[in-house]
């Protein structure tokens, strides 16, 4: 059996068992093996799967706990999906994500990042203004999250200056 077919293999295993924390350990192969279709439709399973385990937690009014694998690569792919969103400049649907991401995790550090990140796409800051000028993207690559964690005194101001009840 051939690497690329060998790879199939692993994912379809995972996709099967709605592993998305073992999707994400393949990934770095699927960049160095899958043509770039191939790995589109890596990605689309990674994301089929997070709304599947999205709509799961909320049916069953649960938060997801940063310290389970699944969860966190759950996270991670939703998040993954709002930022895309953020940067096509959707920031109804962004803020929409980072609105239900706030709130769907036990982590709190996670749950206030996101508050940032939907009172910024909320209030129409485009992604790369939300980059230069609410985030600390030199911290946040210290602090190793995988999402934007740390902010700069900005952020505060949009804090106080958002109408938006982040309670």
């Amino acid at each position: 059996m051939g690497e690329v077919e060998e790879l199939k293999a692993e994912v379809l295993k995972a996709q099967q068992n709605s592993d998305i924390a073992s999707l994400y350990i393949l990934e770095q192969r699927a960049h160095d093996t899958f043509d770039e279709d191939t790995l589109g439709g890596f990605y689309a399973n990674i994301l089929d799967l997070a709304l599947e385990r999205l709509t799961d937690t909320l049916e069953a009014h649960r938060v997801m706990d940063m310290n389970e694998v699944q969860d966190f690569a759950t996270l991670r792919a939703l998040y993954e999906y709002a930022i895309e969103h953020y940067s096509a400049g959707k920031t109804s649907d962004a803020s929409a994500l980072f609105e239900v991401l706030s709130g769907l995790s036990n982590d709190k550090e996670f749950s206030s990042a996101l508050k940032f990140h939907w009172i910024a796409s909320k209030e129409n800051l485009c992604l790369d203004d939300f980059i230069s000028k609410i985030a600390d993207i030199e911290a946040t690559q210290n602090a190793g999250t995988f999402y934007i964690s740390c902010f700069n005194k900005e952020a505060q101001k949009l804090l106080t200056n958002s109408q938006i009840d982040v309670e």
